[in-house]
């Protein structure tokens, strides 16, 4: 007889971070025309699946809120120029495109100040993906919470932080972000975005620009999350590893060691119910996750072993990352520009 999950885990549900963005489902269907993985064909990414998975660099499968990381990379624990820090190595798990795109970005800072501070970089992932507290999203390895700069690496106690941040760094860290590397979002709290948006225009940053960023609704870069008053979220567009997400997907059931999901229990679950969604068996699931009774609690994360393809398992649209939103050039960048023109560098959208 197997037990059902109990209602009294549920703090596992009310800790979830609340305001971070979903990503829509498309039908299974959609035969998407690829951009990012050209150099394999569908025969060679057979092969290295079936033979050399790790030789396909890191994969990103399903979505940010539910999916999980293939060939993970471990963030490297500090650059030798103290950038950046990792606090929690556990849960410092990413794609490759994650780590190169804030890698850049901590070094850009470094590079403006380099008296301050390390950058604090806090959740990613966990080796394999999944849900992990108390995060909804995080699941892929494109999701990453950076701490602010403040004037010393010591972490002041605050609820109105963007008082005590150190503004300016914060905001080189952000503009890092929008112009070096392909992000998709970045969430923080609307105080602090008020903040940096004060000292932008202070330091003679593009008004236009600005609202395209702040204002522009769905299509902002930056947008409010509540409980993100002390930390970035940021989420990336991971062009290779998310297109080859796509593409392993159907061939998962040639690798039967990856041929799982990452399962988290919900009220009312119990591992009959959860075995017969996704086309598994409860002996399958205990011996995957080191069981040897049937409670569960809400919260609880499975590994779940699938027979054959899965046909439940949510597929994201095809990825198109968009041209990165540089500010358009400054007096002084325009009267560096040669008479005829060329060096001119075009304004993104």
């Amino acid at each position: 007889m197997t037990t059902s999950a109990t209602v009294a885990a549920s703090d596992d549900e009310r800790d979830d971070d609340s305001g971070e963005v979903l990503e829509e489902e498309v039908d299974s269907g959609v035969d998407p025309r690829l951009r990012y993985t050209c150099d394999l064909s569908d025969d060679d990414l057979t092969a290295r699946w079936v033979k050399t998975p790790e030789a396909l660099g890191s994969i990103s499968l399903g979505f940010a809120h539910e999916g999980r990381l293939i060939n993970a990379e471990q963030f490297p624990l500090g650059g030798e120029t103290g950038a950046w820090t990792v606090v929690m190595p556990n849960r410092a798990w990413a794609t490759a495109e994650t780590i190169e795109y804030v890698v850049a970005a901590a070094r850009e800072v470094h590079r403006l100040r380099p008296d301050a501070p390390p950058l604090r970089v806090n959740g990613i992932s966990l080796k394999e993906g999944g849900w992990f507290r108390p995060h909804r999203s995080h699941q892929n390895g494109r999701d990453v919470d950076l701490g602010f700069y403040y004037a010393t690496a010591e972490v002041p106690r605050c609820r109105a932080c963007e008082k005590v941040m150190d503004v300016g760094a914060n905001w080189d860290l952000v503009k890092a972000l929008v112009t070096l590397t392909d992000v998709q979002v970045i969430l923080v709290d609307r105080a602090v975005q008020r903040a940096l948006r004060a000292h932008a225009l202070s330091v003679g940053e593009d008004p236009v620009w600005l609202a395209s960023l702040f204002d522009g609704g769905r299509n902002s870069l930056i947008r409010h999350a509540r409980r993100h008053r002390d930390h970035f979220h940021v989420r990336f567009y991971n062009p290779r590893a998310q297109e080859l997400g796509r593409r392993v997907a159907p061939l998962l059931a040639q690798r039967p060691d990856q041929n799982l999901r990452i399962y988290r229990v919900r009220n009312g679950d119990n591992l009959g119910k959860i075995a017969l969604r996704n086309k598994s068996s409860i002996r399958a699931i205990q011996k995957a996750n080191h069981m040897r009774g049937t409670f569960l609690r809400i919260g609880q994360v499975l590994r779940v072993p699938m027979r054959g393809p899965c046909t439940r398992c949510p597929v994201p649209p095809p990825v198109e990352v968009p041209e990165r939103r540089r500010p358009p050039p400054s007096p002084a960048e325009l009267a560096d520009v040669p008479a005829d023109g060329s060096g001119t560098t075009g304004t993104s959208t």
